[in-house]
């Protein structure tokens, strides 16, 4: 399933960017970018993503802001923080703006690789779940349709 899975990747380091963007690409993963959280909401408007990794500083906006912004925007997306300055004041921010994650840099891949795919799969899970409770509902529903159809 890995192939179809998007990952957004927000960091207004250009390397950091590529980094990212390179190991998630070599494991199947389609990836996209943005430097800014405005260019972020933008393309979460325009396409949906499986997951974001989002640094804590932007240029234009804290990250905490823009995760309740993407909230908005895709509310299913797994959003990983990515932070350089740590602290418990703002993994507790992260945590109550529905942060599924929390990662400090410097980043080690291996780890992060690691993270990014429990993630995933905990969505995979989430969303299929869901469909088998979707599916038992209309199944019941058409089972008790169906009695009231025989009468008529």
């Amino acid at each position: 399933m890995k192939k179809s899975e998007r990952i957004l990747v927000i960091d207004d380091d250009e390397s950091v960017r590529k980094v990212l963007s390179t190991a998630l690409e070599m494991k199947g993963y389609a990836v996209d970018t943005a430097q800014k959280g405005e260019e972020a909401i933008e393309k979460t408007r325009e396409r949906f993503y499986d997951l974001a990794l989002i640094d804590i500083r932007l240029p234009d906006m804290e990250g905490t802001k823009l995760l309740a912004a993407m909230k908005e925007t895709t509310p299913k997306m797994m959003k990983i923080i990515v932070t350089g300055y740590p602290s418990l004041q703002n993994a507790i921010e992260a945590v109550n703006k529905d942060a599924d994650g929390y990662v400090v840099k410097p980043l080690d891949m291996e780890k992060l690789l690691k993270s990014v795919e429990e993630y995933l799969k905990k969505r995979r899970d989430e969303l299929k779940y869901s469909e088998e409770k979707v599916t038992e509902f209309i199944e019941t529903r058409a089972r008790e349709v169906e009695p009231t159809r025989a009468r008529k």
